[in-house]
Formats: structure tokens, C-alpha cells, sequence
């Protein structure tokens, strides 16, 4: 048995069985189970697996592996559920699941940190294609500023490959949105076609001609949202019998005539509020916003709710031409391989330096988690300590206004993304942050009775030794 399948058997085996896995998914680097019983997972037991950096328990149950692995796994996982679990009567045990997740989400949740699931889970399944796309138009971008054509036949062919998704991005986020929210995947893009279909251009409402994308992702999901929900109110007075042809059809009239006349005017205003609240906090705030952004952002990743910031950088790009916050919050994954290095030059623990080893590649790479769950997190006071050199990195970037003209990962290969006169600023900044996190961390974020206290893959122990 190779490593990928034993560690999936171990992972459905903690779980409480194949039976118990009612959905599958998977980001970058987090394999996300939603299981039908939970009182049937040994979360102390997933924690212990050799492989599993760390659990996060959320709406889903968040397993943590780190880039490349979890894909393998998340492969092996559905070969052991996927046929089985179509074939299993879960009628019974549906109200102990909804139950137990209204328990859940009373006990560790709050509105707004369900809304921002909610929108997570919209774009998490986005994330490949949003970081080729990007790297591609990034790298495209770097090749232009350095003298090449940009009319020539190679370039026009990397743009045509590279921006092609950002044109047509509200679709795919209309289709999941309406999964989400429980509407049709199809209504939800046509959803996203109401929001920048070229054809607005011809419609004048009001005195005023409509302007195609308007709204932006904004107002791609409030549309979905509202199909969605339109859709679930019709089909109760609809006959079984002319259903697809009945409900489809007034839900996409309502919706359609709606987004023209509220939806996408409000979510127009949302966008400019978020953006312009955004830019004027950056530049009022100016050094101190790039401390208080970057400083907090690890917080935000170990819940897995920095996905849902998705849309905001979409909106900054849509409005202003490119993203000054993606390189402020970037620091935040700099300061934790500051930090992480830190660690591996001071202690003398071999399995610590080993998770360390396997984790900066991918850390220094713009990922992360590795390094979180398998060092700075369960450790506790660097993970303070790598926030703080975060914060100088921030400080650095929003003092200079960096900004990107796409959204992808973090870390070195977001230098592509950059403005092309800003890049050396950025890796500047990016150094900062490394030296910063490793300087806070070395002199007094780290000592080696810390390993002697630390439980193996737990997040039960963060912050004891702050």
C-alpha cells in the first residue's frame, strides 16, 4: 500500500468509516470532510495520524496535509467513500447531522464568520484556475515591461490564455454561489451572465444606460443568492410534473428583471463602499494599516476564512486597476518562514526540524499551512512572533503602495503578479518580513523546553507558552 492510500485508510478509519463521509472536497492544502455523524470522528485521533499537520474544526472538518498530498489523498479518500456512500441510506441519521451542525455553529460561530465561509466556499474550488491564470498573466506582464512586443503573436497568446478567466469569473462564481445557497448550478451562472453579459450596454433604465460587470463578483452573488432562493420558493407551488419547464423559467424572469433593477445597482454600492473604505483606511492609515493588516492576517488563515476575502481583490482590481492589500497580507506567510527558520537553527528536536524541513519550501512558495499547523501554531509564542514580523513586512508594503494587477499564492511567486516597477519593492519587503519574523523569533519567540511541552499535531496547547 503506497503512503497516499495508507494515510487516506487511517484518515476514513478516524472519521468513523467511509459511511460516515457525506461530502468531499479540497483547497490547496486542506481536505475538507463534511461527515454525517460527527460524534463518529476522532478528532484527538486524525491530529496523531503521521501526515496530518493539523485539524480545523469548522462547518467542515478541515484536515490539514499540505500542497500536492492532499489532492492524492482526496483521490484515495473518494475511491474508499464515492461508490459506497450513493448506495447508503442516510435518511436516518439527516436530522442528528443537521442537528449536530446547528449545535456547531451555536457554539463556535458567529454571523459574520459564517457569512465569510459561506463566500469561502464559493471560490475555494476556484483557487487552480485563479492561481494559473494569474501567474500567467503575471509573468506575461513582467515579459512586457522587460521590451517585448506586447502586439506580437506569443504575447497576445499568453493575455488570451492568462485574462481569459477574469473576463468570465462572475459565471463560475454564480454557479457555486447557487450551489451553496441550494439553487441550480446553471441558473446560478446565468446569474453571473445578467452581471456582465456586453448586451447591458443597450438597456437604458431610468434616464441612464446600464454598464456590463457593474457590481462586479458582488453583485454576481447577491444575483445567485436571489436566484437561488427565488427558485426554492417557486418550485413549492409548482406542479412535480412541469417543474423543469415552469420553475426555471420564472426564476431566471424574476431574477433577471431584479438584478436590472436592485441587484446590481446594490451590489455596485457595496463594491465601491468596500473599496473605497478599503483604499481610504491604506492610505489614511498609511504605515500603521500595513501593520495592523499583515499582523493579523495568520489569525484569518488558520480559520480558513482568508478565502473569503476572494472577492474584495477582485473588487480592488476591477475598480483601481490592481490590489494593494494582496501584498500587505502576504507578509503574513514571510513572517512564518522568518519564524519557522528561526525554530530550525535553534532547537535540537529532530522531528520539529524535520516538519520544518519539509514545510519552508512550500512556505517560502507562498503556502503556508504546513508551517502553522506543524510548528509555529502548536508551539505558541511564534506564532506571535512570526505575526510581528508580518506586521513590519505590511508596514513596509503599504508605505511603498504595492500593489498586484491579478489575485494568486503568496510568497515568491507573487512577484510576477506585482506592478512591474514595483517588484524590486516587493521582494524588499518580502525580506523584511523573513529577516523580521526570524530576528522576533530567535531572540525571544523560542526556547527548547517548548518541544518538550508541545503535543504532536494538536491546537489545543496554542498560545501556553505566550
Amino acid at each position: 500500500m503506497g503512503k497516499n492510500a495508507r494515510l487516506a485508510n487511517e484518515i476514513v478509519e478516524k472519521l468513523g468509516g467511509y459511511q460516515n463521509i457525506k461530502s468531499l472536497t479540497h483547497c490547496m492544502t486542506r481536505l475538507r470532510i463534511t461527515p454525517v455523524d460527527e460524534s463518529k470522528v476522532d478528532i484527538d485521533g486524525l491530529k496523531k495520524i503521521d501526515g496530518v499537520l493539523g485539524v480545523v474544526e469548522q462547518e467542515t472538518l478541515q484536515i490539514i496535509l499540505g500542497p500536492g498530498i492532499v489532492t492524492r489523498v482526496a483521490e484515495e479518500v473518494s475511491k474508499l467513500s464515492g461508490v459506497d456512500i450513493e448506495g447508503l441510506d442516510v435518511n436516518d441519521l439527516t436530522n442528528l447531522a443537521e442537528q449536530t451542525k446547528a449545535d456547531l455553529k451555536k457554539k463556535n460561530a458567529t454571523p459574520f464568520k459564517l457569512f465569510l465561509r459561506k463566500i469561502a466556499s464559493i471560490f475555494i474550488p476556484l483557487i487552480p484556475a485563479i492561481v494559473a491564470s494569474g501567474l500567467i498573466a503575471g509573468i506575461t506582464n513582467v515579459i512586457i515591461r522587460a521590451g517585448a512586443d506586447p502586439e506580437s503573436t506569443v504575447i497576445s497568446i499568453l493575455n488570451f490564455i492568462g485574462w481569459g478567466l477574469f473576463s468570465y469569473l462572475g459565471i463560475f462564481v454564480g454557479i457555486n454561489a447557487a450551489k451553496e445557497f441550494g439553487g441550480t448550478p446553471a441558473l446560478g451562472g446565468i446569474a453571473g451572465i445578467l452581471i456582465i453579459n456586453p448586451a447591458l450596454a443597450n438597456i437604458t433604465l431610468f434616464g441612464e444606460k446600464l454598464v456590463p460587470g457593474r457590481g462586479g463578483l458582488v453583485g454576481v452573488m447577491l444575483a445567485a443568492i436571489f436566484m437561488a432562493w427565488i427558485e426554492k420558493k417557486v418550485r413549492r407551488f409548482v406542479p412535480a410534473a412541469v417543474d423543469i419547464i415552469i420553475t426555471p423559467t420564472i426564476s431566471v424572469l424574476i431574477t433577471g428583471i431584479a438584478t436590472l433593477i436592485v441587484l446590481q445597482p446594490v451590489g455596485g454600492w457595496i463594491s465601491d463602499l468596500i473599496t473605497k473604505g478599503l483604499l481610504g483606511l491604506i492610505d489614511a492609515g498609511g504605515v500603521l494599516s500595513g501593520i495592523i493588516l499583515a499582523g493579523t492576517f495568520l489569525p484569518l488563515v488558520v480559520t480558513g476564512l482568508h478565502q473569503g476575502l476572494t472577492p474584495v481583490h477582485m473588487e480592488l482590481i476591477n475598480s483601481i486597476g490592481d490590489d494593494p492589500l494582496l501584498p500587505i497580507l502576504a507578509m503574513g506567510g514571510a513572517g512564518q518562514v522568518g519564524a519557522a527558520f528561526a525554530i530550525y537553527f535553534k532547537t535540537k528536536n529532530a522531528q520539529l526540524r524535520k516538519v520544518i524541513k519539509g514545510g519552508l519550501p512550500v512556505g517560502i512558495l507562498g503556502i503556508g499551512e504546513p508551517l502553522i499547523f506543524g510548528v509555529t501554531l502548536p508551539l505558541g509564542r511564534p506564532f506571535i512572533t512570526a505575526c510581528l514580523g508580518a506586521a513590519v513586512g505590511g508596514a513596509f508594503q503599504a508605505y511603498f503602495n504595492v500593489a498586484t494587477i491579478a489575485i494568486g499564492v503568496s510568497g515568491l511567486p507573487l512577484t510576477f503578479l506585482v506592478n512591474a516597477h514595483q517588484i524590486v519593492y516587493y521582494l524588499i519587503g518580502l525580506f523584511i518580513a523573513y529577516v523580521s519574523g526570524f530576528i522576533f523569533t530567535y531572540l525571544f519567540g523560542f526556547n527548547e523546553e517548548m518541544t518538550k511541552e508541545i503535543g504532536r499535531n494538536t491546537e489545543t496547547n496554542v498560545m501556553t507558552n505566550v
